[in-house]
């Protein structure tokens, strides 16, 4: 039987969304982000916290590889994705491998 080395790498990214003033403006924003996220990094991601709440946000995301390596690399890349974007300001992030 082949032992298979699979790790799966988790990450939650809180942030304040900058200029909005509406939930349907938050949501546009955070859609915005997770759908160039997505495209780009091939991970599985969605708002998992803060809904209601039209200034901040929380966004889960995970990666799925063979490597510890490779899942640092992604969730670094995302991470620096998202810090880029000047609508929004990541105020805590919390990353985990299994």
């Amino acid at each position: 039987m082949e032992v298979i080395n699979m790790v799966v790498g988790i990450c939650e990214i809180e942030c304040i969304i900058f200029e909005c003033n509406s939930l349907k403006e938050k949501r546009h924003v955070i859609k915005s982000i997770i759908q160039r996220l997505q495209s780009r990094f091939n991970i599985s991601i969605a708002e998992v916290g803060e809904n209601d709440k039209w200034q901040r946000s929380i966004i889960g995301f995970s990666v799925v590889s063979n490597s510890n390596k490779q899942i640092e690399s992604v969730i670094s890349s995302v991470i620096n994705f998202i810090d880029n974007d000047e609508r929004i300001e990541i105020i805590y992030i919390n990353t985990d491998n299994y």
